[in-house]
Parts: C-alpha cells; structure tokens; sequence
C-alpha cells in the first residue's frame, strides 16, 4: 500500500489571469502527484462552486479560503490513506462537506486534490495517467474526437453573439494527427473570411475567432465557408458541433437573442434550431434549452434525438442522479463530463458510467478558464470517452492539451484513434455507412 504522506496546495493563476488552486499530493515513498482546478464562465447552477474570497483584491476571486481548505481539513484527512484508493480518497474529502454543491471546502479545493490523488497514483504505479484510468475502470483505452471552437460566443465572448460556441469537428480523418491538421486549414480560412470582410477582432476566452456578426446564423454561413475554403466538402469528413448554452439566454421557458432582437418561447427556439439542422450539417448540439426547460429539452430529443447528439452539459452538470432522471424522462443522449462540476474523479467517473450504461455519448470537457493541466486528455483517452472538448486551436492552454494526445497516440498507435465511431448514430453516421457501401 502506497500511502499519503502530505497534501498542499498553492494559489496559480488560470488563462484569464485569475487565481485558482493547485495542489501537490506526495507519498511516503516520495512520489509525488499535481493537478490544477480549472473554472468556467457558463456554469449550470446545479454545479460545485468555486470557493472565492470575495471582497476588493483581484477582482473578488481570490482563493485563499479554498486553499485553506486543502492545506486544513482536507489534508488531514487524506494523509495515512492508500493514493490507490480513488473511492476512498474522495468519499473522505466528500464527507468533510454535507453541501451539495461543495460550497463549504470549494469545489476548486476538491477537484484539484482529487486529480492530484489520481496523478500520484499513476505515478506510483509507474503508470502513463491514461493507463491508470484505463486500469482503475476496466474501460479501454482510445484517443477521442476531438471538438474544435472557431468561433466563441456568449459568455466567452462578452455575449457578442448569443450562442456560445461555433464549432467543427473531423469525423472522417483517419489519425488524431490529421484533425489538427484539417482544423489548423479550416481555422485559419475563418480568419482569412473575416479580414476579408472587415470582421477581424482577435480571439474570445477559449482561443475562437471574436464573433463580428450581425446575426447568429451569419456564423454558421461563415463557419461553412471556412470549411469549404479549407478544401473540404461540409458534411463529408468535417461536421459542425455547436454548444447553444441556452440557459445563458433563456430562463422559465421564454428565450431572449439580444443579437437579433428576438424573443421566442421554447417551441419557437426548438423550431430555429430544428432549422438549423435542416441547412447545416451539424452532427451535435450542446444545451438547446435552458437548464430549467425540461419540457423543451424532452421535446426537443424527442424530434431530432435520432439525427443529432444532444449533450447536457448545465442541464446534467456532471451528476449521475440528472442523467439517470434524463434518460428516464427522455432528455439528451449525451453528457459533458466536466470534473469540477462534481468536484472530484469519482463523482466523474459515476456519471460516465450512468451514460454508457443506457448507450448515452459521454464527451470530456474543458472549462473556459484553463491552465497547462493536461488531465482531461488522459481522462478522455483512459475512459475510452470518444469524444473530447478542450477549446480552439490556438492559446497555449487549450494546444497543450491537444498535443498531450498526440504523445498519447505515439504509444497508442494510430489506430487507437475512435474516427467517427462516437457518431455512428447521428445522420453524419449514418451517411458515412451508406457512402462506404456503396
């Protein structure tokens, strides 16, 4: 038994230029574990908050409290423990705080030392992360698809458009290699699009072009003729993702695009989004309603849950129990699997499992506040996920992850790469089985 020795954490600072928490787990025998809590902008009221200082010093997000958290109860309680025990670990931070939302330690506290415990076991056990996740659940290893922003909209972007993400993602490339090669073509192309028509204004909180549009569709026309622009035929082996973070916008069923000067209920809002499948070939679509419109969530699975991935992403917040509850009531068929929503591995882990075990996607995710913490891509690829979500192709915080899966894959081999496996059900799937037989 490998056992914990010291627990400490430290204030770092994430890619918006606040602080948040890393924490260092070290074992007797001097093995030593790091992880770094990231943190969003959108965030589902439903999810573990981040514990913050409040008060006038930087901006009220100082983190103080939240390392007193771990540096306090949560190392005490953790050291004599076995770092191979996940479970264990995490059911004694958890039963430090009785709140749901982790608001007395700080789900910054929790999710940072919970990954760090997860890093120091690897470690201990000699193993790559990803093949200790592999090992520690039973799932095997592959490198996801990956989903790319272009554009960044909504909270990442001062809500300069209202739907929050415009993205691709390459179904049809054949290695992990040459998705980032076929999105640098079609990122690049967008920039080149929006010079050309004056609409160039540098990059949102995620590394996607700023959204200079007079309209949200304007964004999807663009982000089509970025996709053409870089050689590729839209639908075929490149496919549009798009996160609408609905509950941004709209709340008790009624929808509000400030863009546009536009207010619908929600079956006006399922009928623009049902339009835009009509004309776009958009594969997956994350948050079409708001968190609290079940109703139109269910509805909206029930007209187009059989021709797109429908992702919960604030709707689920990382929680068993709401995915359980949705996919009794018909809502979504996949998850975002974002670990400081829980605020620890294996509340993550739990909600992985309750999706695949009714046949549910389940993508790993990113936060709009990032760092150099390479997790999600090991977590992604040791789950055998099949689907990860980190940001846009630019911004060292976002590319340090998709490199890391680069490296993943010269051990893993090409072939590990799952393709358009994860999107076997949606139309782009099922077109690609009729082109490949006739």
């Amino acid at each position: 038994m490998s056992v914990i020795k010291n627990v400490s954490g430290r204030r770092v600072w994430d890619s918006r230029g606040h602080p948040t928490v890393e924490v260092d787990v070290t074992l007797e025998n001097g093995v030593m574990g790091r992880a770094i809590a990231p943190a969003g902008a959108s965030r589902g009221t439903r999810e573990a908050i981040d514990l913050r200082d409040g008060g006038p010093s930087v901006q009220g997000k100082n983190v103080r409290r939240a390392l007193e958290s771990v540096n306090g109860p949560i190392a005490a309680a953790l050291k004599g423990l076995d770092v191979q025990d996940q479970g264990g670990a995490d059911a004694a931070i958890l039963a430090l705080d009785g709140s749901p939302l982790k608001d007395k330690l700080g789900g910054n506290a929790t999710v940072a030392t919970s990954l760090a415990i997860m890093h120091a076991a690897a470690a201990d056990a000699g193993k790559p992360l990803w093949r200790h996740i592999s090992d520690m659940t039973g799932y095997a290893p592959s490198l996801p698809l990956p989903e790319i922003q272009i554009f960044g909209g909504g909270a990442h972007a001062g809500q300069r458009v209202d739907i929050q993400d415009f993205m691709i993602m390459v179904p049809g490339a054949s290695s992990f290699d040459e998705v980032m090669e076929i999105t640098n073509e079609v990122y690049f192309a967008a920039g080149d699009i929006m010079k050309a028509k004056g609409k160039l204004a540098g990059v949102a909180d995620e590394g996607g072009w700023w959204p200079m549009f007079d309209s949200n569709e304007e964004a999807l026309e663009t982000l089509v003729q970025a996709i053409e622009k870089a050689g590729e035929t839209p639908g075929d082996r490149v496919v549009i993702s798009l996160d609408i973070a609905a509950s941004e916008f709209g709340k008790d069923g009624r929808y509000r695009l400030a863009l546009e000067d536009r207010d619908m209920d929600s079956g006006e809002m399922i009928d623009m989004l049902g339009g835009w499948l009509d004309s776009y070939p958009i594969a997956s679509i994350e948050d079409p309603l708001s968190e609290d419109d079940v109703a139109g969530t269910v509805e909206f699975t029930r007209r187009f849950g059989d021709r797109v991935q429908i992702i919960g992403d604030d709707y689920l917040v990382t929680n068993a129990d709401l995915v359980r509850d949705a996919q009794a009531q018909g809502a979504c068929n996949a998850v975002l699997i974002k670990v400081n929503q829980a605020g620890t591995v294996s509340e993550s882990l739990e909600t992985f499992r309750a999706a695949r075990a009714k046949g549910w996607g389940a993508i790993v995710s990113a936060r709009s506040g990032e760092t150099e913490d390479v997790s999600i891509s090991h977590l992604a690829t040791g789950l055998g996920g099949g689907q990860l979500k980190v940001g846009s192709f630019t911004r060292s915080e976002r590319m340090v992850k998709w490199n890391e899966c680069l490296r993943i894959q010269d051990t893993l081999g090409v072939r590990s790469f799952v393709g358009g496996a994860p999107l076997a059900a949606t139309w782009w799937g099922k077109k690609n089985q009729k082109d490949t037989a006739a």
